[in-house]
């Protein structure tokens, strides 16, 4: 994902004194809904899980592997269906890359339906690395990358006897991180759309389901949401083309005791999945961080070696996951 700048392209009745008093309906028997349990702890871990594999650098067999295991997950955590689209993009240096987009689909009989998403893929280089050296070496990803993902898995345990009348479906985009380099050579305002090919890869081939082409209610992604002591701003994206999910997010951290770390104020532009959603007339939110909402600086993490598993805060995740799970509760 990369910081942009402010452009967009392309939620009884009473008549005067007279009072209506409606006689309350015969008791029929409702489904109990519950809110999503969620685990820190096993948040962590699959983060752990994920950075055993090394590198989810597409092209690569570590990528390979771990794409080969979420799908596994999907299935074990109760999805009904488990879909791996298969594609090739690419990439701003002329890179053909294989890429698969996982998803996993929970009440798919349901006309209602959510989007959560998140990245899997890690980034090739460490442009943000001080050491110029080492600026050609993968990153870790732990937290750009592998904590939303670790959020959603997690969050995706309870779904399958969550009572939700709602379908809900989890989706893991690829090649998000392949986007070209500031120090590169060939960087322009056009290197936009080099990030996020797994994510444009998929609207351009909409999987259909009953006969009918794929779009959710609305989704709501997650980006970079494990680092210690996160805050997390109202991405100017989201809050101007989707402002009533935006509401709901935030209003459901706050519910959720989570206000101090869902900041209700305007945050900075941000490219990352989600604008293509909204391109394609899907309301969407991103929660990222921003260390800085006003520059739009990313944690001190992004895009360089330290973002291992020491960049990861429970506290951060239990705040991220709690909010999705209540979000999805409310509904």
């Amino acid at each position: 994902m990369a910081i942009i700048a402010c452009a967009f392209c392309g939620c009884g009745s009473r008549s005067g004194n007279v009072v209506v008093v409606v006689p309350p309906a015969a008791e029929t028997a409702q489904p109990t809904v519950k809110t999503l349990p969620f685990d820190a702890d096993s948040a962590y871990r699959l983060i752990e899980r994920q950075l055993d594999f090394g590198y989810r650098v597409p092209g690569t067999p570590s990528h390979d592997r771990c794409g080969d295991w979420l799908a596994a997950e999907l299935a074990s955590r109760g999805a009904d269906t488990v879909l791996v689209q298969r594609g090739e993009v690419t990439a701003w240096n002329g890179d053909r890359l294989p890429i698969a987009n996982i998803m996993g689909r929970w009440n798919p009989d349901a006309e209602k339906r959510v989007l959560l998403l998140a990245h899997w893929d890690s980034r090739p280089w460490a442009d943000r690395e001080s050491d110029a050296a080492k600026r050609d070496k993968p990153i870790p990803g732990a937290n750009d990358g592998g904590s939303g993902v670790a959020v959603l898995l997690e969050l995706a345990r309870g779904l399958s006897d969550s009572g939700l009348d709602k379908g809900v479906d989890i989706l893991f985009v690829d090649a998000e991180d392949y986007g070209t380099p500031e120090h590169a050579s060939v960087w322009s305002e056009d290197s936009e759309d080099t990030w996020c090919l797994g994510t444009q890869y998929w609207l351009k081939n909409l999987p259909e389901f009953n006969g009918r082409v794929y779009k959710p209610d609305y989704a709501i992604l997650l980006d970079m949401v494990g680092g210690y002591d996160a805050k997390f701003h109202r991405e100017y994206f989201s809050g101007r083309l989707a402002p009533k999910i935006v509401d709901k997010v935030w209003s459901a951290a706050a519910q959720a005791g989570h206000g101090n770390r869902f900041v209700n104020d305007a945050g900075s532009p941000v490219t990352d999945d989600h604008v293509y959603l909204l391109k394609a007339g899907i309301p969407a939110v991103n929660i990222i961080e921003c260390a800085n909402s006003e520059t739009g600086t990313f944690n001190p993490t992004w895009h360089t070696h330290a973002d291992g598993i020491g960049a990861i805060d429970r506290e951060t995740l239990k705040a991220v996951g709690e909010t999705v799970a209540r979000v999805l509760s409310q509904d």
